[in-house]
């Protein structure tokens, strides 16, 4: 035997990703890619001038393990104004290497093995792994469809005296849900008496639409302090592939995260670091990502009026579900709809730990006109029923 065959997996459930998956097979079929969750066009020219400002000032050696203090303070100042609650540029802010590293950091400093995990799902595939390699046990609270509504009642019965994070995500990836003040309230009330801490996926914080307006776990004077409030940059101002995020928690919270960063990644990219601090100081440049991309929204919606799929507008995110009415599994159609029209999307099944079949397939929507006419025109010509 070799020594590599005899080397035991860590995650024997974790293969390649869905998004790596349908990404390429879009590549290779030459299809429309609105399955990964990625901008088709580039950030603004004003942020990207800031980025060759810095490198060429020579901020090009390590930031500090914490992130950069202009950075820190930019943040410190932004989430006071919105949320209208302070974390110290210090003490509580941190700057990671995108939301995913966060995300994984504020898991690892809390959860120990024997504990459980409640996961809000459909959930974004990074959670349940980082669970897993900390010696921890998901717990799945389902969100059915159509309205992907949390149902208090089953988190109460799910909550044990093991139970010691909650992980959550608003605007939720993949329904586009947004949790409400009503959410929150009823979430303190039933931890506020146990030793149980959250984190709070917010990376879609200032895509909302409509009437729906985003709740931050930073407002919540009850969850605030048990709470990791997971952030993106690289979703908010379309720079996905700088994978510069950050993480907002009391100090004690973020004293055992930084015990974690700091051996994970220890610091993220110096000169994009100050390129956003400066870019920070501009409100407009975040206050205005929710009307872009409601026009993205309601201009796909409106080139798919006369197909067969069917839908409710998206409350958040840049990802649109739609609905279909054969009995085929939306896996299987998310692979043909690939190969036979060339439009690429995500099976939402993938996102349940039973693969729940919700015959929903998400399309990202962050992508230029043309490209979405040609989306919807295509799957404006499937006729809805496969052979």
């Amino acid at each position: 035997m070799s020594l590599v065959s005899s080397l035991t997996t860590k995650l024997p459930k974790v293969g390649t990703t869905i998004f790596t998956t349908m990404s390429q097979l879009a590549a290779e079929h030459g299809a429309l890619n609105l399955s990964q969750g990625f901008p088709g066009f580039d950030g603004s020219p004003a942020l990207l001038a800031l980025v060759e400002k810095y490198l060429r000032k020579g901020f090009n050696q390590y930031a500090p393990m914490t992130g950069v203090q202009p950075l820190r303070e930019a943040l410190a100042r932004k989430t006071e104004v919105q949320y209208g609650q302070g974390y110290h540029p210090e003490r509580e802010i941190t700057i990671t290497s995108g939301a995913t590293e966060a995300l994984f950091a504020a898991i690892t400093a809390v959860v120990r093995p024997g504990d459980e995990v409640l996961v809000f799902e459909p959930a974004y595939d990074s959670y349940v792994p980082a669970i897993e390699l900390n010696g921890g046990t998901p717990v799945f609270v389902t969100l059915d469809a159509p309205d992907f509504a949390v149902d208090w009642e089953e988190v109460r019965r799910k909550i044990t005296d093991r139970t010691r994070l909650i992980i959550l995500n608003t605007p939720h990836n993949p329904t586009g849900y947004v949790w409400t003040r009503n959410d929150l309230d009823q979430l303190a009330a039933l931890i506020q008496y146990r030793d149980i801490w959250v984190v709070a996926d917010e990376v879609y914080e200032h895509i909302t639409f409509d009437t729906y307006k985003h709740v931050s776990l930073a407002q919540h004077p009850q969850l605030r302090e048990r709470t990791f409030v997971c952030g993106s940059f690289g979703k908010t101002f379309h720079v996905t592939g700088w994978k510069v995020g950050y993480c907002l928690a009391p100090a004690e919270l973020s004293t055992e995260f930084r015990k974690v960063h700091q051996y994970l990644t220890f610091s993220t990219v110096t000169p994009i670091q100050y390129a956003l601090a400066e870019y920070l100081n501009e409100p407009e440049h975040y206050e205005s990502v929710a009307a872009f991309y409601q026009q993205k929204r309601d201009f796909f919606l409106r080139q798919l009026a006369g197909s067969t799929f069917q839908w409710k507008p998206s409350q958040g995110t840049f990802f649109q579900n739609l609905s279909y009415q054969t009995e085929v599994p939306d896996y299987e159609l998310a692979v043909r709809l690939t190969k036979e029209i060339g439009v690429a999307s995500i099976p939402t099944s993938v996102f349940f730990h039973q693969k729940n079949d919700h015959k929903l397939l998400r399309f990202c929507f962050a992508k230029d006109e043309e490209t979405l006419e040609k989306a919807a025109e295509r799957l404006c010509q499937w006729p809805g029923f496969v052979s």
